[in-house]
């Protein structure tokens, strides 16, 4: 008899345990575990380099809808949705080879650490370097069908703006080659859809105000008068181009304010080359530095939540305060999830589970709780960070099981994206009232 309550009590207590443990795991994919994961002050991973709040009409994560969307159903786009895009993927059929889909496996600074993870290059098509796989398979981004079907899949998920990742003419990321001749057909493939196209400028090579100054000219005078290069308007009903910098703190904020404010040396203010500048928060010190150096705004990019202090959901709060206080703009950086251990095999503690669509969810009510302008998405197609909405379909080598997002459908990051842009866009119309 004892002996059965015994092991009656060892089986209680063992389920109770996987229970715990079980909703510690869930929790774990939904929250940063102490604000900064396992990241040092100084950020180990660099990617490569108030209002009181007024709670929404509906605090609910919206469910997952069943069916699929067809795109010829939804025409109607949103200005005030902006996703990152990258166009430096080639195969051999428009490229001669493989472009980022071979991606090395990046060491860690550390070569104890590194020494215990694989290393070398990811060999296309069946061994890419991502945790999941497109479903236009490895393409190139020079492929007219693979622009068109892009920008498809945008306006089904309603985005109105594409954030094009940009190097300045003949210079590319490391891993990959110059594709600015790429520009004007994205223009073109965007304005079929009645897409527009921002920039995103990346960090190079002597990258400062004064080429930063260079580079905003070129893209003004090459692009600006094309009908799908993006303007907003600004509350002085100015029409002006907008530029997101990407990793802005790399230069100092003195530097920037020769640019960017009234009185720089080389302004760019009350030019025709003025634009709204979107400076790159990753450390609660970076807001001063941006208001400083005389940014318009500032974005947070990053879609692990609780890698940085901006990409933190709980901190955007403050955030937003501090900008309407000073005047800025907050454009919250939401993201699917995200997983980069196929180009960084010991960063699986910056990994954040897709939880079938609710981590994506919990992002998207974060950012409309602090009541943006704009919401920004990361990203259309970061195949690497695993932060894409882009369609991926179920894959399996002799080598590789690729994630997907069964048991949905391929398409249900651009069916939760028009469902929440829609939402963003009726609960605007009840902030203005």
């Amino acid at each position: 008899m004892m002996a059965r309550l015994r092991r009656k009590a060892c089986i209680a207590l063992f389920l109770f345990t996987l229970f715990i443990f079980g909703t510690m795991m869930g929790l774990r994919t939904l929250k940063p575990s102490d604000g900064f994961s396992d990241l040092a002050p100084g950020l180990e991973l660099m990617p490569f380099a108030e209002q009181p709040e007024k709670r929404s009409a509906s605090s609910e994560v919206i469910s997952h809808p069943q069916g699929t969307v067809n795109p010829q159903d939804h025409t109607n786009v949103y200005n005030d949705i902006h996703i990152f895009y990258y166009m430096w993927y080639g195969n051999p059929k428009f490229d001669g080879n493989y472009i980022h889909w071979d991606h090395v496996m990046v060491p860690h600074w550390d070569p104890k650490i590194s020494a215990s993870y694989p290393k070398g290059r990811h060999s296309p098509p069946e061994d890419i370097g991502s945790s999941f796989y497109p479903e236009l398979g490895p393409y190139s981004s020079k492929d007219p069908e693979v622009l068109e079907e892009h920008m498809r899949q945008l306006r089904a998920a309603a985005i109105g703006v594409l954030v094009l990742s940009w190097y300045p003419p003949g210079t590319a990321d490391e891993n990959g080659e110059a594709v600015e001749d790429l520009v004007p057909l994205i223009l073109e493939a965007a304005l079929k859809h009645n897409i527009k196209v921002a920039f995103h400028i990346q960090p190079y090579k002597g990258r400062d105000d004064r080429t930063l100054h260079d580079n905003i000219k070129y893209i003004i005078d090459n692009f600006g008068s094309h009908p799908a290069f993006y303007r907003y308007k600004t509350s002085t009903s100015k029409s002006l181009p907008l530029f997101y910098i990407y990793d802005s703190y790399l230069t100092p904020p003195e530097s920037w304010a020769n640019l960017l404010t009234l009185t720089g040396s080389h302004t760019v203010r009350n030019t025709p080359y003025d634009a709204v500048f979107i400076g790159l928060l990753v450390e609660e010190g970076h807001k001063h530095d941006i208001l400083t150096a005389g940014y318009d705004g500032i974005y947070t990019y990053f879609a692990s939540n609780g890698f940085s202090y901006g990409s933190s959901h709980q901190n955007w709060k403050s955030i937003k305060s501090f900008c309407d206080t000073n005047n800025l703009m907050f454009i919250p950086s939401v993201g699917p999830g995200y997983i980069d251990t196929s180009i960084r095999p010991w960063n699986n503690h910056n990994t954040r589970n897709r939880v079938n669509g609710k981590y994506f969810e919990t992002a998207l009510q974060a950012a409309l709780t602090v009541r943006p302008e704009i919401v920004s998405i990361t990203s259309f197609n970061e195949w690497h960070e695993g932060t894409q909405i882009e369609k991926a379909k179920p894959k399996k080598t002799a080598t590789r099981l690729y994630l997907d997002y069964t048991p949905h459908q391929p398409d249900l990051y651009l069916v939760l994206t028009r469902k929440w842009a829609e939402h963003f866009n009726k609960e605007k119309e009840q902030w203005l009232m």
